[in-house]
C-alpha cells in the first residue's frame, strides 16, 4: 500500500524522497517533519557533520492546503555541506574502510574510485528516512498510535532493568528526550555519557542498544499466510536495513531461546474481572453452576457476549503469527561501533595494489541515540503500510468508521460453529 525511495549523496546538493499511497486528508504541515529531523540529529559523541547541517524537509509535493491529497508526496532536504565541496576537486579515494560499503560496493558496481560507494552508502540518507517517517506517524496519531524509542545500553554499560520496569512506556519515551543519551534511566546515561567520552579520548567508536515500541496497536495487523506478509519479518527487515544495524529481536526473543516452552508463551485468559477455569475444568463449574454445565468456556452459548481476551506478559513482543496481538510491539535493536574511525585500520590500497592504514572520513563517536529516531520511522512506515493494508481507503474519513469496527480479542467478535467439519479436497 505505501512504499517510498529516496536518493541524494552524503555530500551532494541534496536528499529527495517520494512517498506514495499516502491518504488524501491527513493534516501535515513542514513542522510535523521538522521536530522528528531535529530528533534525528541529537545525541553525545555526535560528529561535526550535525553541526553544520539543520535539516528542514521541503515539502514539494501531494500536500496542499495542509493536507495530503492522496497523490505521492514529494520531500526536498538540502545538504549545507555541498557548499565545501561544489567547486573542489575531490582527491581519489582508493583504500578501502573496514566495515563500510567501500569494498563490497566497487565489487559490486565496478567503482574506479570508493567514494562513490561512500556517497550514497552514508546515513546522512536517513534523514530522508526520517522525514518519510514523520509522516507515518502522523497517520499513525491519527489512530492513537504511538511509536518511540529509548537507549537501553551504550558501550557496555546498561540501563537498570528494574528502573526501566517500573516505568510505562510512554514515560520512557519522555524520560528519554530530556538526555541526549536518549535514556531514560538517569543514571544508567550519566555512566554512558562517560563511556561515550572515553571512547572519543581512545579515539574509537562505540555501539549499543535500544528499543523500539509502538503502543495503541490493534490486533490483527499483518497476515501468516504468505512469508513476505508478515509483520516479523517485514518490521526486522526495515529496522536492519538501517547503517550499522546487526541485530533485531521482537520481545526478549534470546533470552526465550534459553527458557522452556512453558515459561515464554503468553497464555491467554478472560478479562481480569473474570476468575479463570483451572485446567480442566469448565467455565459454569468454576462459577457453581448445575445440570447441564458441561459447556467449556469459548463454546458458543449464554455468557459468551463481553468477555474480553486478555494477556499478563508480552513475551511474544506483540506478535503471534506475523500479526499483531494488541500488546505493546517490542523490538530490541544491537548497533555495531561505527566503521570510521580516529585510529587508522588496516587495509590494501587498490591502486598502489600495497598495505595500507585508513584514511579518516568525519563520523560520528556514537551514533546510537540518533539510530533509534531513524529505526522509529522505518517502524512507523511498516505499521502505516499494515494499517493501510488492513484498512484500505482512499482518504483519512474513509479510514476512520473501518477502524472503529475492526475485530478484536473480544468473545462476541470471535463466533465459534463448534461443530465437526472436513476438509472436502478432491
Amino acid at each position: 500500500m505505501l512504499r517510498f525511495l529516496t536518493a541524494g549523496e552524503s555530500h551532494g546538493p541534496a536528499l529527495t524522497a517520494i512517498l506514495e499511497g499516502m491518504p488524501a486528508g491527513l493534516p501535515l504541515t513542514p513542522e510535523d517533519l521538522a521536530h522528528e529531523l531535529a530528533r534525528r540529529q541529537l545525541s553525545y559523541g555526535a560528529g561535526g557533520r550535525m553541526k553544520i547541517e539543520q535539516d528542514t524537509a521541503r515539502i514539494l509535493g501531494g500536500v496542499m492546503a495542509g493536507h495530503t491529497t492522496g497523490a505521492p508526496i514529494a520531500l526536498l532536504i538540502e545538504n549545507r555541506d555541498y557548499a565545501k565541496w561544489r567547486d573542489r576537486d575531490i582527491p581519489p579515494m582508493t583504500t578501502p574502510r573496514p566495515g563500510h560499503a567501500d569494498l563490497t560496493g566497487a565489487i559490486k558496481y565496478g567503482y574506479r574510485d570508493l567514494r562513490l560507494a561512500l556517497e550514497r552508502a552514508s546515513a546522512r540518507e536517513t534523514a530522508a528516512r526520517v522525514a518519510v517517517g514523520a509522516i507515518c506517524k502522523a497517520l499513525l496519531r491519527q489512530f492513537n498510535i504511538q511509536v518511540g524509542s529509548y537507549v537501553t545500553a551504550i558501550g557496555g554499560v546498561h540501563a537498570d532493568p528494574a528502573r526501566l520496569a517500573a516505568l510505562s512506556y510512554p514515560e520512557r519515551f519522555a524520560l528519554a528526550e530530556q538526555n541526549d543519551l536518549r535514556c531514560p534511566d538517569a543514571e544508567a546515561a550519566e555512566a554512558m555519557r562517560r563511556r561515550v567520552w572515553e571512547t572519543m579520548q581512545a579515539r574509537d567508536t562505540v555501539g549499543g542498544v535500544f528499543e523500539v515500541v509502538a503502543i495503541g496497536l490493534p490486533p490483527g495487523l499483518g497476515s501468516h499466510v504468505h512469508w513476505d506478509r508478515r509483520l516479523s519479518g517485514r518490521l526486522m527487515g526495515a529496522v536492519g536495513s538501517i547503517h550499522a544495524i546487526k541485530g533485531v529481536e521482537i520481545g526478549p526473543a534470546f533470552e526465550n531461546a534459553d527458557r522452556w516452552g512453558t515459561e515464554v508463551h503468553d497464555e491467554i485468559f478472560l478479562d481480569e474481572a473474570e476468575e479463570m477455569p483451572e485446567q480442566g475444568e469448565t467455565r459454569e463449574r468454576k462459577e457453581g453452576g448445575e445440570g447441564g454445565g458441561e459447556r467449556s468456556a469459548g463454546e458458543p452459548g449464554e455468557g459468551r457476549s463481553g468477555g474480553r481476551l486478555v494477556r499478563r506478559t508480552n513475551r511474544a513482543g506483540g506478535l503471534e503469527g506475523g500479526i499483531t496481538t494488541g500488546e505493546p510491539l517490542v523490538l530490541r535493536v544491537a548497533m555495531k561501533p561505527i566503521s570510521t574511525t580516529l585510529n587508522p585500520l588496516r587495509s590494501v590500497n587498490l591502486a598502489a595494489g600495497r598495505p595500507e592504514t585508513t584514511t579518516y572520513e568525519r563520523s560520528d563517536f556514537n551514533a546510537v541515540p540518533r539510530a533509534g529516531v531513524v529505526a522509529e520511522a522505518m517502524v512507523a512506515f511498516v505499521l502505516a503500510d499494515a494499517l493501510l493494508e488492513k484498512l484500505g481507503g482512499d482518504s483519512l474519513d474513509e479510514m476512520r468508521p473501518r477502524f472503529a469496527a475492526l475485530r478484536q480479542a473480544r468473545l462476541e467478535d470471535l463466533p465459534m460453529d463448534n461443530v465437526p467439519w472436513r476438509f472436502g479436497f478432491e
